[in-house]
C-alpha cells in the first residue's frame, strides 16, 4: 500500500489533471472533437469497467478505473466551461453545497444517530428539493430492471412504506412463488400463457429482491457473483474437454457433467 499523500499533493495532482485536460483540449485532435453526447457512452463503458475490478478485489485496477471516471469528469467540466453552462469550481460547489443540505444531522440541528434515519432524511429532502410529484420520480428510468426495483423499493422505504419484519418478506416471496408455481406447474403439459406467465415471475423476482434487500445483500451483486462463477466453471469445462480431445456439442450431458462437477471442487 502507497503512503498517503498530504491535502497539498492532493490539490497538486488535480491542478495537474486539469492542466493536462486543457492541454489536450486545445492540441489533441481526438479530444478537441469530443462533446457530452459522444462521451456519454464511454463513460458508461467505464462505470462497468469499474464494477469489474471492484468485483474482483482488484486494488491496482480499481485505482486505473477511478481514475478513467475523474477523466471523464473533468472533461464534462472543460466542455461545460466553454459551452459557457457550468466549470469544474461551479460543478464541485454545488456538490458540496448539497452534502451539506442533505446532511442535517451534521451540518444543522437535525438528530440521526443511525443509518436508517439518514438514509430516510436523505430521500425526503431530495424530494423536495427536486420538487417531484412522486417519491419514485427521481429513480432513472435506463437503470437495469434489477437495479431499479431495488431503488425503488429503497425509496418507498425511506419514507416509511415497508414490510417491518423479514419474516413477512420472506412470507411474500413463498406467497409469489406458489402463485408462479399453480399457474405454471412445470410438471403439466398445458400450453403458458406466456404474458401471465412474464407478469408472474416478475412479481416473484420482485419479492426476492426485496427480500435481499431487506437482509442487506445487494441482489444485483449476487447475481452478477454467481455469473462470474458460472463463467469460470464453464471455462473449465471448455478447456477440460478440449485437451481430452473431445467436442462439447458432441458430448453427452453426463460426459459434461463430470467435468463441471470438477469445476465445483476447485
Amino acid at each position: 500500500m502507497s503512503k498517503l499523500s498530504s491535502r497539498a499533493e492532493q490539490l497538486a495532482a488535480f491542478d495537474r489533471l486539469l492542466t493536462i485536460m486543457d492541454e489536450l483540449r486545445a492540441q489533441c485532435p481526438w479530444d478537441k472533437k469530443q462533446t457530452t453526447e459522444s462521451l456519454r457512452h464511454l463513460t458508461i463503458e467505464e462505470t462497468f469497467e469499474l464494477s469489474d475490478a471492484i468485483l474482483e478485489g482488484n486494488p491496482d485496477e480499481i485505482k486505473k478505473e477511478l481514475g478513467d471516471i475523474l477523466l471523464h469528469i473533468v472533461f464534462y467540466a472543460k466542455i461545460g466551461s466553454e459551452e459557457g453552462s457550468f466549470d469544474i469550481t461551479s460543478m464541485i460547489d454545488s456538490l458540496c453545497e448539497k452534502l451539506i443540505r442533505r446532511h442535517p444531522h451534521i451540518y444543522g440541528d437535525a438528530i440521526a444517530e443511525d443509518e436508517e434515519t439518514v438514509k430516510q432524511n436523505w430521500e425526503k429532502i431530495k424530494l423536495n428539493e427536486k420538487g417531484n410529484v412522486s417519491v419514485l420520480g427521481g429513480v432513472p428510468k435506463s437503470l437495469p430492471a434489477l437495479i431499479k426495483a431495488m431503488r425503488i423499493q429503497e425509496k418507498a422505504r425511506g419514507v416509511g412504506f415497508d414490510w417491518e419484519e423479514k419474516q413477512q418478506v420472506w412470507e411474500k416471496v413463498e406467497e409469489e412463488m406458489q402463485e408462479f408455481k399453480d399457474e405454471f406447474n412445470a410438471a403439466g403439459d398445458l400450453e403458458i400463457n406466456k404474458e401471465k406467465a412474464t407478469a408472474e415471475f416478475g412479481d416473484l423476482l420482485f419479492s426476492l429482491i426485496n427480500y435481499a434487500r431487506f437482509i442487506e445483500i445487494n441482489p444485483e451483486e449476487a447475481l452478477e457473483r454467481t455469473n462470474l462463477k458460472f463463467i469460470k466453471r464453464f471455462r473449465y469445462l471448455e478447456n477440460s474437454a478440449k485437451e481430452s480431445g473431445k467436442n462439447l456439442s458432441e458430448m453427452t450431458l453426463a460426459e459434461m457433467d463430470v467435468y463441471w462437477n470438477e469445476a465445483k471442487k476447485l
